[in-house]
């Protein structure tokens, strides 16, 4: 690992509605917008990477969902995805730059499906990464989060969890997210844990780790047309879904159900892959992604 790593791209401040979320950008330039939403525990700078390979193609937008990253808390304290959801679509219309191609990884997946089922008007392509989508079949990661969204179980996890020194608990994480660890770069692994070191300064850090895994689970059992995988039948945009076969949090299984579900998708299985290929193997998701662009740019110069 010689490379030295790309910096984490320029970040500021978008009021959107009655909130103020933090985002970071990439040089202006391509015509096009994308935007990135991270998953539970992650943030902004988790697309760096991708951002960076797709940087010729597209101006790309990372945000901080509410309470994480530098975003501040939510005012309401409502980390749902539905709310994470209505954030995503104020920051789209804010940006004013027409439909963009949103990608999301993990709970952001969950977010962007929601995002793209009922705002379809600000939507060109969606790209999911492993995303958080219900399946119920009991999996250690995803039990996991689940034992952290308890009522009082949560908040004791997050307690003890801030009382181990940041260095093992993200070298924890990255083993659950990573299928080789040995893909880190050591910067990355350096800055990582800054960043770590820096949320456990804020007040409200466990609070919100909490109310996104709730959030998470509150979506697998959400029943009627609200679930999920019903929401999913209403995107109506270009689709690509890629799943890791090395992933211990979403099983590669769900890619038959979501080559079902999505109208127009292409699934994609990387198999040394995990839970973030995005930042595992951000070359490999930039080639499907750009494979998306070129499509949905041919079915535009058919219609024009």
């Amino acid at each position: 690992m010689g490379v030295e790593p790309i910096p984490a791209w320029p970040g500021r401040f978008v009021d959107v509605g009655d909130a103020r979320i933090h985002v970071r950008t990439t040089p202006e330039g391509p015509p096009e917008t994308a935007v990135y939403v991270h998953g539970l525990a992650g943030s902004a700078t988790n697309w760096t990477d991708l951002m960076g390979e797709l940087a010729d193609e597209v101006r790309g937008v990372a945000v901080d969902l509410p309470g994480a990253g530098y975003s501040p808390e939510p005012a309401d304290g409502d980390y749902s995805v539905p709310a994470h959801a209505r954030t995503v679509i104020r920051l789209i219309e804010a940006l004013g730059e027409g439909p963009v191609h949103l990608f999301g990884n993990s709970m952001g997946g969950a977010v962007s499906v929601r995002v793209a089922a009922s705002r379809p008007d600000l939507i060109g392509s969606l790209t999911l990464i492993s995303p958080a989508l219900p399946d119920l079949l009991p999996r250690y990661g995803p039990a996991r989060v689940a034992v952290s969204a308890a009522p009082r179980l949560g908040e004791l996890a997050m307690r003890w969890l801030s009382a181990l020194p940041p260095e093992r608990r993200i070298q924890a994480t990255l083993a659950m997210c990573y299928a080789d660890v040995g893909r880190v770069h050591p910067e990355r692994l350096r800055e990582a844990i800054e960043e770590l070191r820096r949320r456990d300064m804020l007040p409200h850090a466990g609070a919100a780790m909490v109310g996104y895994a709730r959030a998470i689970v509150r979506e697998y059992f959400r029943l009627g047309p609200d679930n999920l995988w019903r929401q999913a039948e209403r995107v109506a945009a270009p689709t690509l879904v890629v799943y890791g076969l090395r992933d211990r949090l979403v099983h590669a299984r769900m890619a038959r159900r979501a080559g079902r579900v999505f109208r127009d998708v292409r699934l994609v299985t990387l198999p040394h892959a995990g839970h973030v290929a995005q930042m595992e193997y951000p070359e490999l998701v930039a080639r499907e992604a750009r494979r998306l662009l070129v499509h949905v740019r041919g079915s535009l110069r058919r219609t024009a």
